[in-house]
């Protein structure tokens, strides 16, 4: 079975339809990660089926409708493009920044993006600490997403700067998501956010206990986060 047959047969039993031109783009995407992967370490997990269902759909369990409004999203470390390309493949009129603090990461994604003729895309080379306290990206998202980054009381130091008021911060995470959310509230509140829910997901196939976390952006993050590159892991926001 071809990648972009088990792609659609999966994407169905979790809810996604596609048509033929994104298939094709989803199907070129796992080509060129498999045939990169090669010779840079993009990720570990390879198999056609398991690429369609952790990292394709797993992708898209961030989608929120209102994507479709031609809403500005910043995906925070984004690695091999997860889950910023899959989001823009199925909902083309989103606009997105691809921010990585890795080089030719972003050499590789700036390939997907030609290849696949995505418009409104872009790559941005920065850690994230360092792109929220830059006038270009802070608060100026109306969506940030991040998937396995860090733990949420990190990310939300990581993400929160960079989105709008009123916007929305949404995390893609794992087993561990309630630990999580309990020990970052104080962050949250601090940086200027607001926990709206945490969604249990379910990935075709697998039941690993993911969920799906929403911070609503109520008001703006303090000057003085982020604080400088490193200190967010060293010393988490909140922690005794």
């Amino acid at each position: 079975m071809e990648f972009a047959e088990i792609l659609a047969h999966k994407a169905l039993e979790a809810g996604f339809n596609f048509s033929e031109v994104q298939l094709q783009q989803f199907s070129v995407y796992y080509e060129m990660l498999i045939e990169t992967n090669k010779v840079m370490n993009l990720t570990a997990i390879t198999e056609p089926e398991e690429v369609a269902v952790k990292h394709m759909i797993d992708s898209l369990l961030a989608y929120e409708p209102v994507m479709k409004e031609g809403k500005v999203l910043a995906d925070i470390g984004t690695g091999a493009g997860f889950p910023g390309v899959p989001l823009k493949i199925y909902c083309p009129e989103l606009k997105v920044v691809l921010i990585d603090s890795l080089g030719k990461r972003l050499k590789f994604l700036e390939q997907v993006i030609e290849k696949l003729q995505l418009k409104n895309i872009s790559c941005e080379h920065a850690r994230a600490e360092d792109a929220g306290r830059n006038k270009k990206h802070r608060e100026v998202y109306d969506i940030v997403t991040a998937r396995a980054v860090a733990r949420l009381s990190v990310l939300a130091e990581y993400c929160l700067p960079l989105v709008k008021k009123d916007g929305m911060f949404i995390a893609l995470k794992g087993s561990k998501y309630a630990e999580e959310i309990a020990e970052a509230q104080e962050a949250v509140k601090i940086l200027g956010g607001r926990l709206l829910s945490s969604e249990p997901v379910r990935l075709p196939g697998l039941d690993d206990g993911r969920a799906i976390i929403r911070i609503k952006k109520i008001r703006n993050t303090p000057a003085q986060y982020p604080r400088k590159a490193g200190t967010p892991e060293k010393q988490p926001l909140g922690s005794r």
